[in-house]
């Protein structure tokens, strides 16, 4: 009877987890992980006081109207943000796309001023994710006071950044036979585009908007503890009013609008399918 066929990269496998597990305790260690404090009585106790304490949920007219207000300034705030996002990614996503580059056509390599414009195309979108959506709000909030003007910058900046960054990484990686096709035949960029990348990548680049978009909406939770309007700041007032209930409806708005975010990226993708 023969013997059971064994997998080849078992040990490997095996090595690499043992060398992961060996990296993550001391890091957990330092971060002071302890899940098990999470099962003691006193903090099931206390977790459970603090739960009970968004029983039931505020559904009192007057409040419903200003989370509704709120809703709907929200959802400005973040499609506003997000639409200036694509503005500024879209341009710079573009440039770090090296398959839309015309001087590396031929056996040659592109002329360095391709490199060169991509290196600073990376370097702005670096500065624009690095700095923290928090930090331009409180930044934008003393130019503009409260309101959703500061956070609509700020989510523009932050994101317009991240969009970038996926933006050019989507349209790289993408066959990019067809687009040289295009440009050897004499094709322009913005046609190559149209035709050559983004018929593969279309899915895929409105599923991440999508899911930006809907990052957005939760990132103006933390945006209205500083003043930037929207359900984040209705938030604030209620968590300092120590009003749970109050709490317990925003956070059911939120993830009504997260699942409308999700249901509205499957609808998209199928229509691009």
């Amino acid at each position: 009877m023969s013997a059971s066929p064994r997998d080849p990269a078992a040990l490997p496998r095996l090595g690499w987890t043992l060398a992961a597990l060996v990296l993550l305790w001391p890091l957990l260690q330092l971060a002071e992980f302890k899940p098990a404090a999470l099962f003691e009585a006193g903090n099931l106790n206390a977790m459970g006081h603090f739960v009970a304490g968004f029983l039931p949920p505020e559904t009192a007219p007057d409040f419903l109207a200003l989370l509704g207000k709120a809703t709907v300034e929200t959802l400005a705030m973040a499609t506003a943000g997000i639409a200036l996002a694509v503005l500024l990614a879209v341009p710079l996503g573009l440039i770090l796309t090296r398959s839309l580059s015309i001087a590396r056509l031929g056996p040659g390599r592109g002329g360095w001023q391709g490199t060169l414009i991509r290196a600073l195309a990376r370097g702005v979108l670096a500065v624009l994710r690095g700095v923290p959506e928090l930090v331009w709000a409180l930044l934008f909030v003393r130019v503009f006071g409260l309101g959703a003007a500061a956070g609509v910058l700020a989510l523009g900046i932050t994101y317009g950044g991240m969009l970038g960054k996926v933006y050019g990484e989507i349209l790289e990686s993408g066959d990019a036979r067809p687009v040289r096709t295009l440009l050897e035949a004499g094709s322009g960029r913005l046609a190559a585009l149209c035709y050559g990348l983004l018929p593969n990548a279309a899915r895929e680049l409105v599923s991440y908007t999508v899911y930006r978009w809907e990052c957005a909406v939760r990132a103006s939770v933390v945006m209205g503890f500083v003043g930037a309007g929207g359900l984040g700041q209705l938030m604030d007032q209620s968590m300092k009013m120590l009003n749970g209930g109050e709490a317990a409806s925003i956070l059911a708005t939120f993830l009504v609008l997260v699942l409308a975010a999700d249901a509205l990226s499957e609808l998209l993708r199928r229509r691009l399918a």
